[in-house]
């Protein structure tokens, strides 16, 4: 694309896309802003990039309104909108090459059971399994040894990478991407105790709702309900390695990171974030937009949207921070203390 051409198409997506420098020249793929060379494009959303601005050798660098790159413009050209990160992420969908998962159509090698239905332009992976009375939407690419047990419902353009797995009655939305390795609709930890001190398995009945334009990580795991179901808002994006157990809620675009944990029954809002490593207890809630650090331990619920938690148990981070300084102060304390507790010793020894 030339540059020009990068930079109407960049319009359609904001109202000002403002070019410094001649604008001239073409570009073939994108770049690191430290590893760029002639021909790429690159871009910085976070200051401390900001010191390569003079020795890049990118041939366009989409930069925020607020940056001034007048010294630079001999050299290279410049994009300047309001979000450059998000600028760039377009730009990635248009250089980024197609990924093939599977070959067109349907395998000679994959089962599929009886009364299942497969809509028009739908792929499905050598050595795949679909089970019976199965719904798969149009363009749905289901990759290759993914196993899909009986009753499981797909919608339109849903991609499945390699070595999928969903258990009876899930569904799965429009535009749902899982990667390979997770496990959909696994029977929830629910073990009811014994007087003798064993436990019996208690029959998980649900199923697992999924929908639109939500995405999965590898080796994620999300439990199917004991009862009704597990329900997966719109929009989420779950990272790899995630356990969500059974009848939890997750709302409408909500971000979950790496290897956190969420227990059974618990509600979590709408676009919330979600850190790495972050453990919940179960049947809590949190309300929207709150804001979870990574290894963050939630035992109870909170119900003020907005909130940033942070620590084990979790506080909201202010209280949690002036936590943390009175626990590094406190060798300081103990020291006073243990020289007041002396001088108060000696005052009696005196008396």
């Amino acid at each position: 694309m030339t540059i020009q051409e990068i930079r109407e198409y960049l319009l359609r997506f904001s109202d000002s896309v403002e070019l410094l420098g001649s604008g001239e020249g073409k570009i073939t793929g994108p770049a690191k802003i430290e590893l760029a060379g002639p021909g790429q494009v690159s871009f910085i959303a976070n200051e401390k990039y900001i010191r390569f601005l003079g020795t890049t050798e990118a041939s366009l660098v989409i930069v925020h309104r607020s940056v001034s790159v007048d010294e630079f413009t001999e050299k290279r050209s410049f994009l300047k909108v309001s979000d450059p990160y998000t600028a760039f992420v377009f730009l990635l969908k248009i250089f980024a090459p197609p990924r093939v998962i599977t070959a067109p159509g349907i395998a000679s090698s994959a089962v599929i059971g009886s009364g299942t239905t497969i809509a028009d332009g739908v792929s499905v992976g050598e050595y795949a399994v679909i089970g019976d009375n199965c719904s798969i939407g149009r363009n749905t690419v289901i990759g290759s040894h993914s196993v899909l047990l009986n009753g499981v419902t797909l919608g339109e353009d849903v991609l499945l990478f390699p070595r999928v797995t969903l258990y009876e009655g899930t569904a799965l939305g429009n535009r749902v991407v899982v990667h390979s390795g997770s496990v959909i609709g696994a029977d929830g930890f629910g073990f009811a105790p014994q007087s003798d001190g064993s436990y019996v398995k208690i029959p998980q009945m649900g199923v697992v709702e999924i929908g639109d334009d939500v995405e999965i990580g590898a080796n994620s795991t999300i439990d199917r309900a004991t009862m009704g179901s597990t329900v997966i808002g719109r929009g989420v994006k779950i990272d790899n390695l995630v356990q969500i157990a059974h009848n939890c809620t997750i709302g409408d675009d909500t971000v979950i990171a790496a290897q956190a944990g969420i227990s059974g029954s618990v509600v979590v809002g709408r676009h919330c974030l979600i850190g790495g490593q972050a453990g919940f207890a179960g049947h809590l809630e949190l309300a929207d937009n709150i804001q979870v650090a990574a290894k963050t331990g939630i035992s109870k619920s909170f119900m003020q949207p907005g909130t940033v938690l942070r620590g084990t148990p979790a506080q909201p981070m202010r209280d949690q921070l002036k936590l943390e300084a009175m626990m590094r102060n406190l060798g300081a304390m103990k020291e006073k203390l243990d020289l007041l507790d002396a001088a108060l010793k000696e005052r009696k020894s005196d008396a």
